[in-house]
């Protein structure tokens, strides 16, 4: 059975209320869930409460009557893109960071954790160094084109966007990809 049908037969049962269908549809996709954010967010803690905020959001939200879903994972993206904007709103107005989590903002920043999984030859260092430099739009767009693997339809669903949009920005993404790897 291949995957989309499978999805689609999770998202029916869990339309209904089941646990079990959503419990599978979380461990599909909470790796990546967890991997777009901690890209957004300072610090591994932030990622790990954003993303067990998604997944009880999304969950509130299925369970709401009228609520359908078409694709369950443009709707993961989209809820943790907009929980990520969320929460740099939220420490804008005035959240204080305390001497603790400034400590784990130094610890975080000096460690790799998912990078490591990257098979690539590049430095992992540079990498993650020139995603965090770039706009959030071009980020959003290498990292779900190119780390999570959704197609163009799901990003511009997710962007809320359309495909030649997309397509355009992750042209410009990469030419500034490029530009920011030769300047390393």
């Amino acid at each position: 059975m291949s995957s989309n049908i499978k999805e689609k037969i999770l998202l029916l049962r869990l339309q209904k209320r089941d646990p079990e269908a959503f419990a599978q549809l979380y461990d599909l996709y909470v790796a990546s869930i967890y991997r777009f954010i901690l890209f957004k967010v300072p610090t591994r803690q932030d990622a790990e409460d954003l993303t067990s905020e998604v997944f009880l959001k999304t969950w509130q939200y299925i369970g709401e009557a009228g609520n359908n879903v078409g694709n369950f994972r443009s709707l993961l993206y989209a809820s943790a893109r907009n929980l990520v904007v969320d929460f740099y709103r939220r420490r804008s107005q005035g959240e204080m960071i305390g001497d603790e989590e400034v400590l784990l903002q130094l610890e975080d920043s000096r460690q790799q954790n998912f990078l490591n999984q990257i098979d690539a030859k590049a430095d992992v260092k540079n990498l993650e160094s020139c995603l965090r430099r770039l706009k959030d739009e071009y980020r959003d767009v290498i990292i779900l084109r190119f780390l999570d693997e959704l197609s163009i339809s799901e990003i511009a669903e997710v962007l809320n966007k359309s495909k030649g949009s997309v397509r355009v920005l992750i042209h410009r993404a990469l030419k500034v990809v490029k530009e920011l790897i030769s300047q390393s």
